[in-house]
């Protein structure tokens, strides 16, 4: 993908809207992934239809997605999405995110959250962002943590992930919170 399409840049990874071109190279990362990701994600499938799906979806206004990707490679190190926009006088949505197990680890996702984050309270002009998080995806707390979110509370049954409801906690971000954290460089 030619870096024109990046949304925002910072020191090792870049940002992009995911696209049709991505299916092969997230279906792969996914499924060498699978160890990683089921337990806190459950069974995805990784078929053509179950992207295109996925594709369509984000043509919704309530819904966006993304890529990070290394700026020296091009290569995905990630998704994130943004879902359940709200408008008027909320200005709120969901983040969902994933790392791969190829790149974990490197601090590629801090990287790319804090561009997503950039993205989301200046071009999308929403005023928060919440995360839901099971309590023992300890990699992914630390995440919203050194990003600024702010524990707000705990969803009991929150979420049917592997046959069961699974409690979260509940993090959030504001776009005053994020003006107090350190920016993305461009």
């Amino acid at each position: 993908m030619a870096t024109s399409s990046y949304l925002l840049q910072g020191p090792r990874v870049a940002m992009r809207h995911v696209c049709r071109e991505d299916y092969e190279e997230r279906a792969a990362l996914a499924r060498d992934s699978v160890k990683m990701l089921q337990r806190w994600l459950g069974a995805r499938e990784q078929t053509k239809e179950a992207f295109d799906s996925y594709l369509a979806r984000l043509e919704q206004p309530t819904h966006e997605g993304f890529v990070v990707c290394l700026r020296s490679t091009g290569e995905i190190v990630g998704g994130v999405n943004i879902n359940n926009i709200v408008r008027g006088t909320l200005q709120s949505g969901c983040l969902g995110y994933t790392a791969y197990t190829s790149t974990a680890g490197h601090g590629y996702m801090t990287e790319g959250l804090r561009l997503v984050l950039q993205h989301a309270f200046d071009k999308l002009e929403l005023h928060r962002l919440e995360a839901n998080i099971q309590p023992d995806n300890i990699p992914s707390l630390n995440l919203v943590k050194r990003l600024g979110f702010q524990r707000e509370g705990y969803s009991v049954a929150f979420q049917f992930i592997n046959g069961a409801w699974r409690d979260h906690e509940r993090w959030a971000i504001t776009a005053e919170t994020m003006a107090t954290v350190e920016p993305a460089a461009n």
